[in-house]
């Protein structure tokens, strides 16, 4: 039996350094000034076998994206039931169904919601995915074999600068995350795919994890190099202890 805790503001630190952090935010402004020169126009990407169309606002695919689509498609199975947090344009819910499993996909943001179903319906997957607006698990009931999660650092224009802290501070987020997300994972077989990246890294994770009763391994690994630097992109697979 786990005892839950109360999870403390602020109770862990990354280990991700003050120049990782600006190296971080520098190449998310510039990601910010290619989206406004995009003009607010949707993107089709082709990506793991499906045609996929993203809106503005709704996090993108990226050239690390496959590491979780992978690690969803040797994960699930057609006896699961499986939960996506944070869907987005609905890539993972849609992988997961591919498999045969029944799916709840979940976002906050309308547009992302829309995106959601239109990709499901493009895909022949609407039958096997119900989309929901949920912050999180706020709306969600019930238990699932398996619970997909890409947590995204979320950031404005260019001038709207974050701090070295603020990029730390997804540590907490994640602490939360877990903690909430036990009550909804069948025990013993239940399974959570985390993608992670320098914050608040994977050692900081698999420790988080630990924390709360599970244990934890990479199941996926690959460096993003851009300007002659590169940092590390995981995959985390947690499992009930």
């Amino acid at each position: 039996m786990v005892v839950r805790r109360p999870v403390a503001p602020a109770e862990h630190r990354s280990v991700i350094s003050s120049e990782v952090a600006e190296r971080i935010r520098e190449w998310h402004d510039a990601a910010a000034r290619a989206a406004a020169r995009d003009n607010g126009s949707e993107q089709t990407f082709a990506y793991l076998g499906k045609k996929l169309t993203v809106p503005p606002g709704v996090h993108r695919i990226t050239g690390v994206s496959h590491l979780l689509g992978e690690a969803v498609l040797a994960e699930v199975s057609d006896a699961d039931r499986v939960l996506d947090v944070g869907t987005g344009s609905g890539v993972n819910a849609i992988l997961a169904a591919s498999r045969g499993a029944r799916v709840v996909a979940v976002d906050s943001i309308p547009h992302a919601l829309d995106a959601a179903r239109h990709n499901a319906e493009r895909s022949g997957m609407s039958a096997r995915i119900n989309v929901l607006e949920s912050d999180h698990f706020g709306s969600v009931v019930g238990q699932f074999d398996v619970i997909i999660y890409e947590s995204q650092v979320r950031l404005g224009a260019p001038n709207d600068r974050f701090t070295f802290d603020d990029v730390i501070d997804d540590a907490q987020h994640i602490t939360v995350f877990i903690h909430d997300a036990r009550r909804h994972l069948i025990e013993v077989s239940g399974r959570i795919l985390f993608f992670v990246g320098p914050a608040p890294g994977q050692a900081t994770l698999i420790e988080l994890a630990k924390e709360e009763g599970f244990a934890a391994s990479i199941v996926a690994q690959e460096a993003f190099i851009r300007d002659g630097q590169s940092v590390d992109y995981f995959v985390i697979r947690a499992t009930p202890l």
